[in-house]
């Protein structure tokens, strides 16, 4: 008998992401199962170039979101750190070709999680769900103009986020009081690549009844850059391999390289500044080192 057969039920400390789509009720049928296609490829694709392998994860279709624990044998600054700098670039990637952007919200908790036939249950998942449906999340996303808006528990950033790490900066997060069906509590937010937010006066309280069409996510389509911005760099890799998958374990093909154009910021020290893309070396810079 395997190991999950013996502990099914029992809880185990994971970290819980909730992923959802912005104005996701505004999508007719036909644009559903796209929108629906580019969110697991975004994840997806973040899973291979981090190096999470396969069965470390648990993910479950949320028709408008997805629902992902992750095994506490991966840490959870990977996750904080390259894992969202790449979902960042590939959401990025995807919304170049779209008039109307995909928008996503992500809460994060880490806590005991239960799995079964069906999925997982717990107050961890719930809190984690509840973030990535605030108020705060929302309008935060569309104020800013943002792609991605991630909203961390108040234990994750005080115990994982605020010491830091590679691509987790902790003062680019602010924070916000939430009331929630289970009470108030605090979260923190954070916008990949930008300074800490400010939050919105009017984000409100709950948890939100609704998004603004799509319309009012419109941007004008950006301008490329010169050059030619690879995959993560060796540094990266080498950092994120000792999560002990294999070529085979791993979402999708390993090695993937694809090019991103436009805003450019180069991380040192847990500072991004130009003229570099986040947690990729552009050619003419690979050349100059």
């Amino acid at each position: 008998m395997d190991d999950d057969a013996m502990d099914v039920g029992e809880a185990r400390y994971e970290l819980v992401i909730s992923v959802d789509a912005r104005s996701s009720g505004t999508y007719d049928d036909v644009d559903k199962p796209r929108m629906r296609a580019r969110i697991y490829r975004v994840l997806e694709a973040a899973f291979t170039h981090a190096k999470v392998a396969r069965d470390a994860v648990h993910m479950e279709d949320r028709g408008d979101g997805v629902l992902l624990s992750v095994a506490g044998r991966i840490a959870v600054t990977r996750l904080l750190g390259l894992w969202l700098v790449e979902v960042h670039e590939n959401l990025r990637d995807e919304n170049r070709a779209l008039r109307v952007p995909l928008g996503l919200r992500v809460g994060m908790h880490v806590g005991p999680v239960r799995h079964d036939d069906r999925g997982i249950s717990g107050r961890a998942v719930d809190l984690a769900c509840r973030l990535a449906d605030s108020p705060v999340a929302r309008r935060l996303l569309d104020a800013e103009r943002a792609d991605l808006v991630l909203v961390a528990s108040e234990s994750l950033y005080e115990d994982v986020v605020s010491s830091g790490g590679k691509f987790v900066e902790p003062a680019r997060y602010s924070a916000a009081r939430l009331s929630l069906k289970e009470g108030e509590v605090t979260a923190w937010f954070h916008l990949p690549g930008r300074p800490a937010p400010a939050i919105p006066d009017d984000a409100g309280s709950g948890t939100g009844t609704g998004d603004p069409p799509p319309a009012a996510h419109a941007r004008m389509p950006e301008k490329p850059e010169q050059g030619d911005v690879r995959a993560a760099d060796a540094d990266d890799a080498d950092d994120a391999a000792d999560a002990g998958a294999d070529d085979d374990d791993r979402f999708g093909a390993s090695g993937a390289r694809y090019t991103v154009h436009g805003d450019l910021s180069q991380h040192s020290d847990n500072v991004y500044q130009q003229s570099v893309h986040i947690g990729r070396i552009t050619g003419a810079e690979r050349r100059k080192g």
